[in-house]
């Protein structure tokens, strides 16, 4: 659930593809000397940042709960993005201003939503559940009979995850993550058009302002002066480190010399991580057949996405071939 700026992570995702290329530090240029593994190994530094900060914020919430967590990772991200970026408040149309407000509405109902469903179900299965709005999206994107296959093994992935009904995960938690999902997906759409409107990541760092002025309110209302002990202030800046300042810089380097195309496919290993950071971090086990679920939505999201670069490499070597008589 991260984005290291406006115009990187699920943007560019979705703007390779569609076919389309795409724009800023997303794009990559001839790959350098040390090859992919440098920009591998950071999106997977990532990863692992996001995830072991969920499951640090899911301790964090007997003290502050799930709303005052929220406040306190938005309220510290924002803090941390203005003070990097600095970003510029003259010169933006009302238009402008309207996307960005919008997309820190979808970037705090996104946040409030999923932590919502970690204080009720797993990290794994949380995770594996948000994916899902993102694979559907890609999925419709797309419009290739073959992501029929990959929605079905999606489908069977999560009915395999809520046994055959959701008797297994608590169903409040369940509906939380798909709703995280939707919002992953809406955040997808307001995070490229953020960033065509907003330079490098001001767009970012003013949406996650914009979230934090929403959420702080909901979190005192929760919490209240909770939020001010030393403690949880102190966690919940290291939640906001490492679910979003360090992961979103590392992505940031490693899309500068990795294609989007293969971010995405590295990014659908998420659930896995989760799983794993709730295992170290949270005692939460997975059984054989919650492993297998998780397994074939990452299956699921892997496979759109290689659907989706391979449509896209043929649409461009269409247009290259195009009037030189080689198009048959």
């Amino acid at each position: 659930m991260t984005t290291p700026d406006t115009a990187t992570t699920p943007q560019s995702a979705t703007a390779d593809a569609a076919g389309a290329p795409a724009t800023g530090p997303g794009r990559p240029g001839r790959p350098g000397r040390l090859g992919s593994l440098g920009p591998v190994g950071l999106v997977f530094a990532g990863g692992i940042s996001v995830q072991f900060g969920g499951a640090l914020a899911v301790m964090l919430m007997p003290r502050a709960g799930a709303l005052g967590v929220v406040a306190l990772r938005l309220l510290v991200a924002a803090a941390v993005l203005l003070l990097v970026c600095r970003p510029r408040l003259r010169g933006h149309s009302r238009t402008d201003w309207g996307t960005v407000v919008v997309f820190g509405i979808t970037m705090a109902a996104m946040n409030g939503l999923f932590y919502q469903a970690v204080a009720r179900i797993p990290l794994g299965p949380a995770v594996t559940l948000e994916v899902l709005g993102p694979l559907a999206l890609s999925v419709l994107a797309s419009r290739r009979a073959i992501n029929v296959v990959w929605a079905a093994l999606a489908l069977a992935g999560v009915f395999l995850l809520g046994g055959g009904g959701f008797s297994g995960l608590d169903p409040t938690g369940a509906a939380f993550a798909l709703g995280a999902g939707a919002m992953w997906a809406a955040y997808i759409i307001f995070s490229a058009r953020t960033g065509r409107r907003f330079p490098q990541a001001d767009g970012l760092a003013l949406a996650m302002a914009v979230g934090a002025v929403l959420f702080l309110p909901l979190g005192i209302a929760e919490s209240g002066t909770k939020l001010l002990d030393p403690v949880t202030l102190g966690l919940g800046a290291a939640v906001a480190l490492l679910s979003s300042v360090l992961p979103y810089t590392l992505e940031l380097l490693a899309l500068r010399r990795l294609p989007a195309s293969t971010f995405a496919i590295l990014m659908s290993l998420e659930p896995a991580i989760a799983a794993t950071a709730g295992f170290l971090l949270l005692d939460q086990t997975l059984t054989a057949l919650e492993a297998a679920a998780i397994a074939l939505v990452i299956a699921a999201s892997m496979g759109a996405v290689r659907t989706q670069v391979g449509r896209g490499r043929g649409r461009r070597k269409a247009a290259a071939l195009e009037g030189t008589g080689l198009e048959g």
